[in-house]
């Protein structure tokens, strides 16, 4: 490894520690007892389609899995897929499914939410 790689793994590993970080304050926030129905579907929302800055944190968590992905088409021996095809997927399924079924609870949590 070299010094530029050893220094982008550190800084990969410091912005990680941050998200984490960030995803913990999420999750005591949503286990806190005052916590109902309406709110923890606009929480959800937040999750898959965060308003205030464009993407949210499903959409951005895709999108850093398709540049991985693209990133190992350009790299990867034969160029055969093999590494990019399933980041590719887990990229779409990120979406597709988690964020579908994120949004399906908040639709049930609080079907009146989906006007705001």
């Amino acid at each position: 490894m070299t010094g530029r790689s050893r220094t982008r793994l550190d800084r990969v590993r410091a912005s990680l520690g941050i998200a984490q970080l960030a995803l913990q304050q999420i999750e005591d926030d949503l286990n806190a007892d005052d916590v109902d129905g309406p709110e923890l579907a606009v929480i959800l929302r937040e999750l898959q389609e965060d308003i205030d800055v464009p993407g949210g944190l499903f959409p951005a968590l895709a999108q850093l899995v398709s540049t991985a992905a693209r990133k190992a088409e350009q790299i990867e021996p034969d160029r055969d897929g093999d590494a990019s095809c399933p980041l590719h997927e887990a990229a779409a399924l990120i979406t597709d499914d988690a964020g579908q079924r994120l949004n399906w609870a908040a639709r049930s949590l609080d079907p009146q939410g989906d006007a705001e």
